[in-house]
C-alpha cells in the first residue's frame, strides 16, 4: 500500500505542475495578442517613420548643396628679425659739384616683428565644366590694426598698401578677397579654358619649395609677384612638337593694374594693363619648364594708394606733375625645375627692358634732363632643398642676382620687408624646415611645419623695384648726394632672421 501511495502522490505532483506551465504559457499568448493588436490599431509609428524619412531626404539635399564647396586653409604665425645700414648724405641739395661730401652711417632695426596671416580657400562647380576658386586672407602684425611703418624713407613692404600687394601687406584683421577667379574648361570638348577674376599671381614658381608646398602655387614665376585682375585663355597638350609624351600648356593673359577713371579731358593718365603669355613648356612629375612674357603698359609713376593720407601726401611730392604714365615696361622670366632623388633644384633667369615716353624712366633728377633711353636689366634666381632621408627636417640655400637697371615686378612678395627678388645686388639665404610629426593627417590639405631662415641682403644699386628714379651706386660716395636729392635711401645691406609655425588643413 506504501508503494501506491506514494506513486499516486507523485503523479499528482506532476500534474500540477504541467498544468501552471499551460497556464503560463496561456497567459503570455494573450499578451502577445494584445501588443499585435496595439500595433495594427495604432498607425502613429507609420506616420512617424515616414517624416522622418523625408526630414533626412530634405537634410540630404541641404549636405548635397554644402558638399558642392571644397573648403581648405591655412594659417601662419611668424617672428622677423630685420635690422639694415644705410648712409644719409650730409651735402645739402644744392651744393655745388666738386664740393667735399660726407655722409652718416644709420643702422635701422627691429629686433622682433610678429605677424598672423590665416587664408581660406574654396571650390566650387556651377556646372560640369564651370568652376570658381576663391581665397580669402587676413594678414595683420601683433598689435596693429594698420601697416606698420618702416624706416627712413621706405615704408614696410617698399610700398604702402594698394592694389598690387593687397593681402599680401600686413593690415587689419579684415577678412579680404585674395584670389576670386571662375574656369570655363573643356570649351568645345577640348582642352581649351577660359579664365577671369582675381589672378593667382603670387608665390610663383619655384617659391614653394622654401614655403614647403608640395604643389605650384601660382602661374607666374616669382619674379612676377603681383596680385592683379584680368583674363587668360588656355590651352593643354600631351605632346610637345612631336614629342611623344610631354605634356604642357600656354595661356595668353590680359591683366590691369591700374584704373584710370571716368575723365572729360585728356589727364595725361590711361589705365595700367598687363598683357603677355604664359608657358608650362613641359611639366611631368617633379621637371618643369617655364617661361613667360608679358608687356606692362602705360605704367605710372605712384599707383592709387589705399590709405588716403598716403595718397594725399604723395601727390603733394609731386605737386604740379601728379599721377603720369611714364611708358612700357617689358618683361620675360623662365624657370627650370627639377628633382634627383631627394634634391630638388631650380634655375630661374629674367630680362626686364623699360620703354619710357618723354616723362622718362630711371630719370637722374640732377641732370634737369629726362632719361627717355631704354635700359636693359637682367636677374637670376637659383636653389637647392635637400629633404634628409628618414627624417623630418629639409634644408634649403637661395642665391638671386640684380643688375643696375633691373626691375622685378613683384610688390605681392613675402619677404616682409624688401622684396629679395627684386634687389639690385645679391641676396643669400638659408633655411631649414621640420614637418611637425602631430599624427596622422585629417585631410589630403593637412600639414603642420615649422621654419627657420636666414636672409642677407647686399646692395649694389638703389631704388630696387623702382623705375622712376636712376639707380645710383651705394659704394660711390660721390653719388649719395644724387640720391638724397631723390629722396632715396642709400641701403647697403640688410639682415633678416624669420620663424614660422605653419598649419595647412
Amino acid at each position: 500500500m506504501t508503494k501506491y501511495f506514494l506513486a499516486g502522490a507523485g503523479g499528482a505532483a506532476a500534474a500540477s505542475d504541467i498544468q501552471a506551465q499551460v497556464d503560463a504559457l496561456t497567459r503570455q499568448l494573450e499578451q502577445l495578442k494584445s501588443e499585435m493588436a496595439k500595433v495594427k490599431a495604432a498607425p502613429a509609428p507609420v506616420s512617424d517613420q515616414s517624416s522622418r524619412i523625408q526630414a533626412l531626404e530634405e537634410k540630404s539635399e541641404q549636405w548635397d548643396l554644402a558638399s558642392r564647396i571644397q573648403f581648405s586653409g591655412d594659417f601662419r604665425s611668424r617672428y622677423d628679425y630685420y635690422t639694415r645700414d644705410r648712409k644719409v648724405s650730409n651735402v645739402a641739395v644744392f651744393t655745388p659739384p666738386g664740393a667735399p661730401i660726407t655722409y652718416t652711417d644709420v643702422t635701422d632695426k627691429n629686433d622682433g616683428i610678429m605677424t598672423n596671416r590665416f587664408r581660406l580657400d574654396m571650390r566650387a562647380k556651377a556646372l560640369e565644366n564651370v568652376e570658381f576658386k576663391g581665397r580669402l586672407a587676413m594678414y595683420k602684425a601683433w598689435g596693429m590694426q594698420s601697416t606698420p611703418d618702416g624706416e627712413g624713407n621706405t615704408p614696410i613692404g617698399s610700398f604702402p598698401a594698394f592694389d598690387g600687394n593687397a593681402t599680401r601687406t600686413p593690415g587689419d584683421s579684415t577678412l579680404q578677397v585674395d584670389r576670386a577667379f571662375v574656369n570655363w574648361n573643356n570649351i568645345g570638348d577640348s582642352p581649351v579654358w577660359f579664365s577671369v577674376g582675381r589672378r593667382p599671381t603670387t608665390d610663383g614658381p619655384a617659391a614653394q619649395l622654401r614655403m614647403n608646398q608640395d604643389e605650384r602655387m601660382a602661374t607666374p614665376t616669382a619674379f612676377m609677384d603681383w596680385p592683379f585682375d584680368g583674363i587668360s585663355v588656355g590651352y593643354a597638350y600631351n605632346n610637345l612638337f612631336g614629342v611623344q609624351d610631354a605634356p604642357g600648356r600656354i595661356r595668353i593673359c590680359y591683366g590691369r593694374g591700374f584704373e584710370a577713371g571716368l575723365n572729360q579731358n585728356d589727364t595725361g593718365i590711361n589705365d595700367t594693363d598687363f598683357a603677355g603669355v604664359s608657358w608650362d613648356v613641359y611639366k611631368k612629375g617633379d621637371r618643369f619648364a617655364y617661361v613667360q612674357s608679358f608687356a606692362a603698359m602705360d605704367v605710372f609713376n605712384y599707383p592709387d594708394w589705399s590709405d588716403a593720407t598716403t595718397a594725399a601726401r604723395t601727390a603733394a611730392g609731386y605737386g604740379d606733375a601728379g599721377r603720369k604714365n611714364l611708358g612700357n615696361i617689358y618683361h620675360t622670366s623662365g624657370v627650370y625645375q627639377d628633382k634627383w632623388q631627394n634634391l630638388n633644384y631650380f634655375l630661374t633667369g629674367a630680362w626686364s627692358r623699360t620703354d619710357p615716353n618723354d616723362q622718362g624712366m630711371l630719370n637722374d633728377y640732377t641732370s634737369g634732363v629726362n632719361n627717355t633711353n631704354e635700359e636693359d636689366g637682367f636677374a637670376v634666381h637659383i636653389g637647392v632643398r635637400y629633404d634628409i632621408p628618414d627624417s623630418l627636417f629639409k634644408v634649403g640655400a637661395e642665391y638671386n642676382h640684380g643688375s643696375k637697371y633691373w626691375i622685378a615686378m613683384s610688390p605681392g612678395h613675402d619677404d616682409l620687408y624688401a622684396s629679395k627678388l627684386a634687389t639690385r645686388g645679391n641676396v643669400y639665404e638659408l633655411y631649414t624646415i621640420y614637418d611637425i610629426p602631430g599624427g596622422e593627417a585629417v585631410s589630403k590639405f593637412g600639414k603642420a611645419f615649422i621654419r627657420l631662415g636666414y636672409q642677407h641682403y647686399d646692395y649694389n644699386y638703389t631704388g630696387s623695384m623702382d623705375w622712376n628714379v636712376m639707380p645710383y651706386d651705394v659704394g660711390d660716395a660721390n653719388e649719395a648726394w644724387k640720391a638724397n636729392f631723390a629722396g632715396q635711401d642709400i641701403i647697403e645691406s640688410a639682415d633678416q632672421v624669420y620663424l614660422t609655425f605653419e598649419a595647412s588643413f
